[in-house]
């Protein structure tokens, strides 16, 4: 168990653990923390994930909310949280392509012993290319995400969470 008990768990065997046979496991962490790794909420929501047009945002964000309803109305904060994440991470990879149409916001390679971490890590930021149409698609997954963030269900649900299993 890591020393902060809210801390992400990033030590688990992702792909032998079922989280939702297993919720005690799960860790909300920061922000989009093990999105790609939870199972099997991560194989129910990844294939409804994109954002390449306004069009696929909308079609995408509104069935990941719907999923994220569905974990609410069955009282699973775990499925709920990881959809929250999703429409969380297609907001902001949407707006990473919207500001470089790369995808990429550094020059260079990411040095070995940071790779899978987030931030520059000394290298020098790319010049933004703006991008109107992942602008929109940004906003699109935003207005879901923030929905989601609010739902007083989900509220309800991760204050329960939290004091069954990180307290």
């Amino acid at each position: 168990m890591p020393k902060n008990n809210k801390a992400f768990n990033y030590s688990l065997d992702f792909d032998k653990t079922d989280f939702r046979k297993h919720p005690e496991l799960y860790r909300v962490g920061k922000g989009e923390q093990g999105v790609l790794l939870v199972e099997p909420y991560k194989s129910e929501i990844l294939p409804h994930w994109r954002f390449k047009t306004p069009e696929i945002a909308t079609e995408s964000s509104e069935k990941i909310y719907s999923l994220f309803e569905e974990y609410l109305e069955q009282e699973d904060f775990v499925g709920a949280d990881m959809a929250r994440k999703f429409l969380q991470m297609g907001y902001t990879r949407a707006r990473r392509y919207a500001n470089h149409k790369s995808g990429k916001k550094y020059k260079g390679p990411v040095p070995d012993d940071k790779k899978g971490q987030s931030g520059a890590h000394g290298r020098d930021e790319l010049p933004r290319e703006m991008d109107p149409v992942k602008a929109e698609a940004a906003a699109i997954f935003k207005a879901k995400w923030d929905l989601a963030k609010q739902n007083n269900n989900y509220i309800r649900l991760k204050e329960a969470f939290q004091a069954r299993y990180s307290g």
